[in-house]
Parts: C-alpha cells; structure tokens; sequence
C-alpha cells in the first residue's frame, strides 16, 4: 500500500507540475475569456488516460505499479477530469447512459453548488 501511494505521489507530483506549466503557458500564449488552459489539460489528459487505460486492457504493457504511476499519479495529478471521463465512460458500459448522465449531471451541479456555498461560507 505504501509503494502504491508513493507511485501515485510521483505520478500526481510530475502531473501537477505539467498541468501548472500548460495554465501558465496557455494564459501566456492565448489569452482569452476562455480558460484555454483547463480545457486543453482536460481533454490531452482524457486522450492520455483513454491510450493508457486501452493498453492497460489489452496488452501485458502497463504493469499494477505503472497503472498506478500514470493513470493513478499522473493522470489525476494533470487533470481529475480525465478520471471523472474515464469513470464516466466504464459507467456508460456496465450500467448504461442513463446512470452515467445522472452521475455527471449531478457531479457538475453539485460541484458548482458546492464551490457557492464555500466562497458563502468565506465572505
């Protein structure tokens, strides 16, 4: 447990750092209204966590350790999005479109909710 939660850290630590240096690249190159950054984050890591989770499936190429390393780690340190498409994706598969639309609905009004009533609770 203690190896996998270290793999996991180095994965989210060098994961962070990217996500961090595409915002600051992004705000650089392309400002806009538009979070440019986030959404290009968001989608590379959805290709990056689709590629890996694929190969993980299908082939003997990605190990326990490296599964937890990168889809774990570094995936979910670049962007928790890919994570929640991911699960969101494995959920239209084994429990159909209508569960996994209820889950992102209330995963997207409920977070937006949620960040409401913390700025709320801080003013």
């Amino acid at each position: 447990m203690l190896k996998s939660m270290f793999l996991a850290g180095m994965g989210g630590f060098v994961g962070t750092c990217l996500r961090f240096l595409v915002g600051r690249l992004c705000a650089t190159y392309f400002p806009s209204f538009w979070p440019t950054g986030t959404m290009i984050a968001n989608l590379a890591g959805c290709l990056i966590i689709g590629i890996l989770c694929g190969l993980a499936q299908r082939t003997n190429l990605i190990s326990t350790e490296l599964n937890v390393l990168l889809i774990a780690g570094f995936c979910g340190g670049f962007t928790t999005f890919s994570s929640f498409s991911n699960e969101t994706f494995q959920m239209i598969q084994s429990r159909g479109v209508s569960t996994a639309l209820l889950y992102v609905l209330l995963s997207v009004v409920l977070g937006i909710g949620f960040v409401w009533l913390g700025r709320w609770l801080t003013e």
